[in-house]
């Protein structure tokens, strides 16, 4: 199977159960649409499918790791309709369309950033009868979640780049915005398919590695889009970082591109020991710094 394929049939599959999880539960009419006008309104579902992906490599029970992956999806999402805000970033365009804010008024996009977020730690604590050793690993993917979403991750990540806007920065600031702004919650799902797994802890490393080299190569390509990418592409505004703190800000374009290269390579050397298992995960690795969108 090449990677669009598998990329097409694991999003389908994760629609799907985003699809089941929002009908699951009561939420008055408004708040429902507007959660499911953000959640289900396209999105390349990186999140889940790397929880997935790592799954399969290690011989995981797929269908154990997909509530975890499709509730870390739903923080993301919460993430893009606040930082979306215009006390944040005051974007008007999000995935090609309006803004939630644009659609449904800024109170009813801050609650369906909170409902989202709220639900998905209500999902990722209800997979079902778990033995104790499923609890356990329960618990460990919560607590990395949570770690990853919360001050010492993405919300202290964006809290330091409203902090430092405007401001001259440094390479070690916008490292730290960066590694914890995007890295924490794409090296999360990474985690989280090896946690289901039951890897053992030096494979748990590797894969900690994998993450993190890959999520900072990501938002580093975000960096470089926002300079020279295709609006229509992106599915967003663009040239609208002059004052944040970015990569190419303080390292320039070349070398930015340099620094993807070498996070992909490192990604790619930390599971070398998967063989042909891999194949996936290095595949993705390698569509962190080629992806136009």
């Amino acid at each position: 199977m090449d990677l669009q394929t598998f990329l097409d049939e694991k999003r389908a599959l994760v629609h799907k159960s985003l699809q089941n999880i929002l009908a699951s539960g009561y939420a008055p009419a408004v708040l429902r649409e507007a959660m499911e006008y953000s959640l289900l309104g396209g999105g390349k579902r990186l999140r889940p499918i790397l929880a997935i992906a790592v799954c399969e490599a290690v011989k995981g029970p797929v269908d154990a790791v997909l509530p975890f992956g499709c509730a870390i999806e739903m923080i993301h999402t919460y993430s893009l309709i606040h930082d979306d805000l215009p006390c944040m970033d005051n974007d008007d365009l999000r995935r090609g369309r309006p803004t939630c804010h644009v659609v449904f008024g800024e109170a009813m996009a801050v609650l369906a950033g909170d409902a989202l977020l709220t639900e998905a730690f209500r999902v990722m604590a209800s997979t079902g009868s778990m033995t104790p050793g499923q609890s356990y690993t329960a618990c460990r993917i919560i607590f990395e979640v949570a770690r990853a979403a919360g001050v010492a991750g993405m919300v202290g990540g964006q809290a330091l780049d409203v902090i430092y806007e405007g401001q001259n920065g440094s390479k070690e600031i916008v490292d730290t915005i960066h590694r914890s702004k995007t890295a924490a919650l794409l090296r999360a799902p990474v985690l989280t398919g090896a946690l289901v797994a039951s890897v053992d802890d030096a494979m748990l490393a590797r894969f900690s590695t994998y993450g993190d080299c890959i999520g900072l190569a990501f938002q580093i390509k975000d960096d470089l889009l926002d300079v020279d990418g295709d609006e229509g592409q992106v599915g967003k505004r663009l040239k609208k970082d002059d004052a944040k703190q970015t990569y190419v800000k303080h390292y320039g374009i070349e070398a930015s591109k340099l620094r993807i290269s070498e996070l992909i390579n490192q990604a790619i050397a930390s599971i070398d020991c998967l063989g042909p298992d891999g194949k996936v995960l290095v595949e993705l690795a390698r569509r962190m710094g080629d992806r136009a969108s």
